[in-house]
């Protein structure tokens, strides 16, 4: 469903905005709502240096980092396929690889500790080399942070993560990407070097106002880091397939994989942390996944909100200057138009195992309610605040913790002689159907009534 008009009027209007005060050459933007494009626009007329076109959804822009992203997923459906191990070391694949202990994990998430950019001339305005110039350039080289210390974003990680991918599948980098992602993602127009219409990419003199274009190299070994082209349209279908399982490559798990913190930068004062190749950010009780993405000539941004699944997509051919606009564009919408609440349906079946203990157990004197909504068991208090948890069943009568404070541990359906449960166990927690009740085993006993 498109924009309602001074949703769309409001949009436009920071576009612009951005494009002017960034002096930016051209802007192409667009809003996608439930895997659809619900605006785009575009501002600015120096597409390239001999039109006078307006860019629209359909127009190429080098995305840069945003790259990176895509990488990552071909690594974690390796891992979803069982082909690896996130915490698998580089070497496993890659022998000769510079910095071979880093997992892939470390990599996909920034904390590694290796080299921010790979030794030699600068990747990014640079014809590449192959996967042995790369190992060459680092031979001996060691990490500048300890792994795992904190956030320190490296270009190199991802060079080497393109070539964990072209091990598993015996493929190119670039084909594996096609097969895996765009293809059956249908998008079309993202491609590994830029194919019309596409805007040609500037930097634009400090003081004098000129575009002066910029070189488009192949970047070699270090594509997967920077290397792709895309439109609005092709990257709202991105964005989707980030949060949304049913219009994805990877599956719902693998995508709350993506989007798990697994590191932050001591001095960062946004609340900005990184997954599994996303950045996440947090603001204004939201939580937006994506990434920025800048190359000579060329900067973008594109995030989207996990929950309302709404996102944004800014591409520019103009070298800095766009800033965070495309997490105001998320803002933006979801203030004025705020999201839909998901359908609800009736269940159509629940297991015995789950029959037998939905309602209200008690934690001590706490109340906490199981409810069944067709895959998972939620507790949480009746009322106020709390800790709210999900379980899943699982064919042995237990219930694996998925969300919450119990994650990963397992609940336990504990039973009287005579098979009538008696009361709930986890991590040591033991959950009853009246406050201490004295037929449990409830650590230390029942509180003593006062003399």
């Amino acid at each position: 469903m498109a924009l309602f008009e001074p949703t769309g009027a409001a949009v436009l209007r920071r576009v612009a905005s951005a494009q002017a005060d960034g002096r930016l050459p051209s802007v192409a933007a667009g809003v996608v709502r439930d895997g659809d494009l619900a605006w785009s626009g575009g501002r600015g007329r120096t597409v390239r240096r001999d039109s006078d076109a307006r860019p629209d959804a359909d127009t190429q822009y080098k995305i840069g980092s945003v790259t990176k992203t895509m990488t990552a997923a071909l690594v974690v459906l390796a891992a979803e396929r069982g082909e690896l191990g996130i915490d698998d070391a580089v070497r496993r694949f890659w022998p000769e690889a510079p910095f071979g202990d880093a997992t892939l994990r470390s990599l996909l998430s920034h904390a590694s500790g290796m080299t921010a950019e790979p030794h030699g001339e600068w990747w990014e305005r640079s014809e590449g080399g192959d996967l042995a110039a790369l190992a060459a350039a680092h031979e001996g080289a060691t990490p500048v942070l300890p792994s795992g210390a904190q956030l320190h974003y490296s270009n190199l990680g991802y060079g080497l993560l393109g070539a964990v991918v072209e091990r598993v599948w015996g493929e190119s980098w670039w084909s594996v990407l096609q097969a895996e992602v765009l293809t059956p993602l249908g998008m079309t127009r993202t491609s590994y070097q830029w194919v019309e219409p596409a805007a040609e990419g500037f930097a634009v003199d400090a003081l004098t106002g000129e575009a002066m274009p910029e070189p488009l190299p192949d970047t070699g070994a270090m594509a997967p880091a920077g290397q792709l082209w895309s439109t609005v349209t092709d990257l709202g279908t991105w964005l989707t397939a980030l949060v949304d399982a049913d219009r994805s490559v990877l599956s719902a798990a693998s995508l709350r994989a993506m989007a798990t913190p697994q590191v932050g930068d001591p001095d960062d004062r946004t609340g900005q942390t990184w997954g599994l190749g996303l950045s996440i950010s947090r603001s204004r009780g939201r939580k937006l996944v994506g990434h920025g993405g800048s190359m000579p000539g060329f900067c973008c941004g594109v995030c989207i909100d996990v929950d309302a699944r709404v996102g944004a997509v800014v591409l520019t051919n103009g070298a800095y200057g766009l800033g965070g606009v495309a997490e105001e564009l998320v803002h933006l919408v979801l203030d004025t138009e705020p999201a839909l609440p998901r359908e609800w349906a009736p269940t159509t079946s629940v297991p015995d195992a789950v029959r037998e203990i939905v309602g209200t157990w008690h934690w001590g004197h706490a109340p906490n309610v199981l409810r069944w909504d067709g895959q998972l068991l939620h507790a949480a208090p009746p009322a106020g605040f709390g800790r709210v948890m999900s379980f899943e069943p699982r064919a042995d009568g237990t219930f694996l913790g998925r969300t919450g404070y119990l994650a990963g541990e397992t609940l336990r359906v504990v039973r009287d002689p005579d098979g009538t449960v008696n009361h709930l166990e986890c991590a040591t927690f033991i959950w009853t159907r009246v406050p201490y009740d004295p037929r449990a085993p409830i650590p230390g006993g029942p509180p003593a009534a006062r003399p």
